[in-house]
C-alpha cells in the first residue's frame, strides 16, 4: 500500500528507534512516530512517506502502553534530551539490553546461543534522576524577546526553556539564574546563530559528585585584546589563582559588563570553585572554542572514582578512590555512580595480576588508564586532544602513579607508530622501557578501546590485531560502531568472553557496553 502526506493511520508501536521514536509496522511497511512507545497503539499523522517506510506525527494515543508513565518533566516531548521518559524505567533497561543483543546479532553476526552465554544483565541505576554532572545551556530568546536558557528541541536549534532538568543536578537553575539576571540588568545579549551578533552563546556547569565542587564557563562571542595575555598566563599558574581576593588582575579585562558584580554573586553559591570564560566568535555548531581564560577562582574542579564489586549485590566500593581534575575541555563521563561501575567492569575484564602490559585507546584525561594502573605493569595512553594528555599525566603525578605514560595524536596513527619498530616515536621511549624494565609495548598483554561513537578506525583494528594481545577490553558508547568492529575483531583471532550493557544515561535511548574478548587459543 502507498501512503500520502496527511494521511491518518493507526498502528501499534513495537519497538524504538535510534533518536527514541516509536516503529510500528503496518502489512510489512514501517512508520516511525516520535513520542510513542513500546506498548502503545496511536493515531498518527503521515508527514514524509517513501516506498518502504514513513515518518508520521502522533496525533493521539488510542490504547497506552502498560509501560507508558507520566514523564516528571512538563518539556519532556519538546526537548530533545530524554526520548524516552514516558517509558517506565525497568522497560527501558529492557530496552537496551535488547538494542544491544539485536545490533550483535544483526551487525556483528553473532549466533543467538553464544550471546545468550556470553551476555550479562545490564546494569541499570537504583535513582535514575539527576545523574548528570555536566550540562550546557544555550542562551536566548523566547517569542516574547525575554532571555532564556535550556535546551534544543529534537533535531532543532530552537531552545526550549527549562533550567530545571531532572537528569541534571537540582543546583544548576540557582546559576543560571544568577546569570540570566545579570545580563537582563546590564543588557548583555544572547548570540543569534543567523546573525553572528550576540555576546553569550552557551553556559557550561560541571559539578564534581564527590567533592561537591562547582565549575560555570561561559561561552562568549568575542574578539580579544591584548589585556586578554593577562588571564592565559594566569590560567597556566594554578597556584596563583586562589580566588576572587586577587581582585587586581581580574579587573584588568571584563569580558561581560559588570564582571566583579557577578563574581561575587557566584562566589556565594556553596562549593563554586571555577568561573571561566571561553571565547568562540566562529559560526559554527561546535560548543567551546580554542581560548579559555579562568576569571575566578580555579580554573578545575576536582572529582574522585572508586572501584566497585561488579560481583556483589548493591556493586559495593572497593580499595581506594582516584582524583582527577576536570578542566571545561576535559571528557569526563558524565554520570559518575554509572562510570564507577562501567570502569570497574573493564578491570575486570582486563583480567590484570601486576605484570602486564596494556594499551588505552582513546583515554581522554586517563580516567580507565590509572583506574587499570595499580593492577597493571605499565599503562600506556593515547588521546588526540593534548590539553586532555595534560591532565592525563597531571592526573597520574596527583595520585602518585608512575606506571602510566601518555601520548598525544590519533589512535590509528600512534599504535601503528609503536608496532613498527623503526617509528621515532618508539625509539624515543626504547630507553624509558628499558630501564624500567616493563613489558614491550609492541606485544601488549591487554588492550583497552573506548573510542567515540564512530568506533574505531580500521587501521586501528588491524594494529591491535597484528599486536594480538591476550585480551582485548571493548566499552562503547553505540552498539552499533561495536557490532561492526567485534565482528572485525571476531574474524581475526578473538573470540568474544563477556558482553553486559550499562545504563550510563537513563530516560535516553544511548547505552554503554563493556565487552571482553580473548584471543583465540589464547
Amino acid at each position: 500500500m502507498v501512503y500520502n502526506k496527511n494521511q491518518i493511520i493507526e498502528v501499534t508501536i513495537e519497538d524504538i528507534g535510534v533518536d527514541g521514536e516509536g516503529i510500528g509496522h503496518i502489512d510489512g511497511y514501517t512508520f516511525f512516530i516520535k513520542d510513542a512507545i513500546i506498548g502503545d497503539t496511536v493515531s498518527a499523522k503521515v508527514m514524509k512517506a517513501s516506498k518502504n517506510f514513513a515518518y508520521a506525527r502522533l496525533e493521539k494515543v488510542i490504547s497506552p502502553s502498560p509501560f507508558r508513565v507520566t514523564p516528571k518533566c512538563d518539556i519532556a516531548r519538546s526537548c530533545g534530551g530524554c526520548q524516552i521518559q514516558a517509558l517506565s524505567y525497568e522497560k527501558q533497561l529492557e530496552y537496551k539490553q535488547n538494542k544491544v543483543r539485536n545490533n550483535l546479532k544483526r551487525i556483528g553476526g553473532f549466533d543467538e546461543k553464544l550471546l545468550d552465554w556470553v551476555t550479562d544483565k545490564i546494569v541499570g541505576m537504583d535513582e535514575p534522576w539527576n545523574y548528570r554532572n555536566k550540562a550546557v545551556y544555550p542562551i536566548g530568546y523566547n517569542k516574547d524577546g525575554k532571555l532564556i536558557a535550556g535546551f534544543y528541541a529534537g533535531r532543532t536549534h530552537s531552545i526550549i526553556a527549562g533550567s530545571d532538568c531532572f537528569i541534571g543536578d537540582p543546583g544548576n537553575k540557582k546559576i543560571l539564574d544568577i546569570i540570566l539576571a545579570h545580563m537582563e540588568k546590564y543588557h548583555i545579549t544572547a548570540y543569534n546563530e543567523e546573525t553572528g551578533e550576540g555576546e553569550v552563546r552557551h553556559v557550561l556547569l560541571r559539578k564534581g559528585f564527590t567533592s561537591g565542587e562547582w565549575m560555570v564557563s561561559l561561552i562568549l562571542n568575542q574578539r580579544l585584546d591584548k589585556k586578554a595575555d593577562a588571564y592565559r598566563t594566569k590560567s597556566n599558574r594554578e597556584e596563583s589563582l586562589s580566588g576572587a581576593s586577587d581582585s587586581s588582575w581580574i579587573t584588568q579585562k571584563d569580558f561581560i559588563k559588570e564582571q566583579g558584580e557577578l563574581l561575587g554573586k557566584l562566589s556565594e553559591i556553596k562549593g563554586m570553585t571555577s568561573v571561566s570564560v571561553n571565547i568562540n566568535n566562529e559560526k559554527t555548531n561546535v560548543i567551546l572554542g580554542k581560548e579559555t581564560y579562568c576569571i575566578w577562582g580555579k580554573p578545575y574542579i576536582k572529582d574522585s572514582i572508586g572501584v566497585r564489586d561488579m560481583t556483589k549485590p548493591g556493586y559495593p566500593k572497593t580499595g581506594r578512590s582516584l582524583e582527577f581534575h576536570i578542566s571545561p575541555q576535559s571528557f569526563y563521563q558524565v554520570n559518575p555512580v554509572q562510570t564507577e561501575k562501567l570502569y570497574s567492569l573493564a578491570l575486570e575484564y582486563a583480567g590484570l595480576t601486576g605484570k602486564e602490559a596494556v594499551w588505552d585507546l582513546y583515554c581522554g584525561i586517563g580516567t580507565i588508564s590509572l583506574f587499570l594502573a595499580g593492577n597493571a605493569g605499565q599503562i600506556y595512553g593515547v588521546e588526540v586532544i593534548d590539553k586532555a594528555i595534560e591532565d592525563a599525566r597531571n592526573n597520574a603525578k596527583r595520585n602518585g602513579i608512575s606506571n602510566a605514560k601518555f601520548f598525544v595524536g590519533k589512535a590509528e596513527e600512534v599504535l601503528p607508530q609503536f608496532y613498527n619498530t623503526t617509528s621515532p616515536l618508539v625509539n624515543a621511549s626504547a630507553n624509558t622501557e628499558k630501564k624500567s624494565g616493563k613489558a614491550d609495548m609492541r606485544n601488549p598483554d591487554v588492550i583497552v578501546v573506548d573510542p567515540p561513537r564512530k568506533g574505531c578506525d580500521e587501521e586501528c583494528l588491524r594494529t591491535m590485531v597484528a599486536m594480538a594481545p591476550e585480551r582485548i577490553v571493548y566499552v562503547s558508547c553505540d552498539s552499533a560502531t561495536l557490532a561492526r568492529d567485534l565482528k572485525y575483531l571476531c574474524s581475526n583471532g578473538y573470540n568474544l568472553r563477556k558482553v553486559r550493557p550499562v545504563d550510563m544515561f537513563p530516560h535516553t535511548v544511548h547505552v554503554e557496553c563493556c565487552v571482553a574478548l580473548q584471543k583465540a587459543n589464547g
